[in-house]
């Protein structure tokens, strides 16, 4: 008799195996509103583990979806196979100028380690002190600073996987594997890849410019072309100062129209948050103040306040130096997730599909306006906070529960618009559930045969997360939770 995966997962895996049912429903979701009952969980021990259970769901033909801490937003963790919980995968290795680190390893963990040290990892998600290493690099994660250090594309030196025929690869070591990538990467038309300084849609295969950039192609990928065993980190000497400015405005045109004067003084950071987040501060704003902008410099400190006090238009209310000021203020930017979540009644909220999008920064009131049209058209409102010098906003739409179905119409129509402005359907969040189907309409059509090439050299058999980036189906509003 044919055993069943369960049992041929049992007798083979030294870590933990789980089948039962509050298993499988706690694996099911994530961060997002989607929702997929997976076969079984395994919690794999050793990279053994990890080459017998992408061996496995071969001989069953089923999948494999690594996942850590499920604080993704589009559903890029679930599905129907084998769920590896990557969580003992969380050694840290410093050495002075790098960290060798497990993908299991949650990023407040390695934040502590690296403050002992005086260093930091420049990318900083504001869900960092519980999202794990190995999903900031599947989304291909930055966060508030990325504007001055750059996403995690720009902050990996080499990455160590398995890929679907269970082979253990390390990029950009690996000379045949990496002489292949870049023949796929000479095979793309680069003019449809978005001009903006922060993408994780589709595979970044726009990065490989030599061999040495071959694991590029691994990050953001989100675990559909290998299980990430560990990757090396570049870590920075903590900045001697650091000054914040918050600074009130009456009108988000003229905020965001200072984004594009504020950035040529090359800040660390121009966050964007709207009425909903402020309102949470404990802070005696203008009545009329529509929006804030948090800008912050970690060097030429004095230079740069001279500038930016001649170049904004709205009022400055915070000038901040100290670090727990700062921290203070900060925290207020990194819960607008939070706050908006707060805000809006649980039968109003509709799946973040629209939340991620980003254009070139002189187009950001154009996508501004966007946004006003589809408020119009469909009876939404929306909350807008992000990360405005990278002409990044993350957008919550308040709606009835009942419209589900307008929610790709409304998905649709944005993306077209954000394509045309020159921009990407996701800066930072990946495309998972919500989005991998309109990854050939941002790409056309000749890079998505390449992204296909892509996918069939490293996993055949479409063992790994298939479903996403790779889309035959339409699964924006397919697998939502029931409400």
């Amino acid at each position: 008799m044919k055993k069943s995966i369960v049992k041929t997962l049992e007798l083979t895996i030294q870590g933990d195996v789980f089948s039962q049912k509050e298993f499988k429903k706690f694996y099911s979701v994530d961060a997002s509103l989607y929702q997929i009952i997976p076969k079984v969980i395994v919690v794999p021990k050793n990279e053994k583990d990890v080459i017998n259970a992408v061996k496995i769901a071969k001989k069953y033909k089923t999948s494999v979806t690594a996942r850590g801490a499920g604080t993704g937003l589009v559903g890029s963790a679930l599905n129907n196979g084998i769920i590896l919980e990557m969580k003992n995968f969380d050694s840290i290795r410093l050495a002075k100028n790098h960290v060798t680190i497990g993908p299991g390893t949650i990023k407040g963990r390695l934040d502590k380690k690296l403050e002992e040290k005086r260093k930091f990892f420049p990318p900083n998600p504001s869900i960092g002190s519980f999202c794990s290493v190995g999903g900031m690099l599947g989304n291909n994660s930055s966060g508030s600073r990325s504007l001055k250090y750059g996403s995690m594309i720009d902050n990996v030196i080499e990455i160590t996987f398995i890929d679907g025929n269970g082979n253990k690869i390390t990029l950009p070591q690996n000379k045949k594997v990496g002489k292949k990538i870049l023949e796929f990467a000479k095979k793309i038309d680069r003019e449809k890849f978005p001009n903006v300084t922060k993408n994780s849609s589709g595979y970044r295969i726009d990065k490989v410019k030599t061999i040495n950039d071959s694991h590029k192609v691994i990050i953001g990928s989100e675990g559909t072309l290998g299980i990430i065993l560990s990757a090396k980190l570049k870590i920075k000497d903590n900045p001697k100062k650091r000054t914040l400015f918050v600074i009130e405005y009456k009108s988000i045109k003229d905020a965001i129209k200072n984004c594009i004067k504020i950035n040529e003084t090359k800040p660390s950071a121009i966050e964007f948050v709207d009425k909903t987040t402020l309102d949470q501060i404990k802070f005696k704003f203008d009545n009329k103040t529509k929006c804030l902008l948090f800008v912050e410099y970690d060097e030429n400190v004095i230079s740069n306040e001279n500038k930016i006090k001649s170049i904004v238009t709205g009022r400055i209310i915070k000038k901040l130096k100290k670090g727990s000021d700062m921290l203070q203020w900060w925290k207020y930017r990194e819960l607008s997730l939070h706050y908006s979540l707060k805000s809006i009644k649980k039968e109003k909220r509709i799946p973040h599909v629209i939340e991620d999008a980003a254009v070139p920064l002189e187009n950001l009131s154009k996508l501004f306006l966007v946004l006003n049209r589809i408020n119009r058209k469909y009876k939404t409102r929306s909350i807008v906070y992000g990360h405005a010098g990278n002409g990044n906003i993350h957008v919550r739409l308040v709606s009835d529960r009942k419209k589900i179905a307008m929610i790709k119409n409304i998905a649709t129509q944005y993306f077209d618009e954000v394509i045309k402005l020159g921009g990407t359907i996701t800066a930072e969040h990946g495309d998972g559930l919500a989005r991998s189907e309109f990854i050939k309409r941002q790409y056309g059509s000749k890079n998505y045969i390449v992204f296909k090439e892509i996918k069939k050299f490293f996993d055949p058999q479409n063992v790994l997360n298939p479903g996403k980036i790779i889309s035959k189906k339409s699964t924006i509003i397919e697998n939502l939770e029931s409400f």
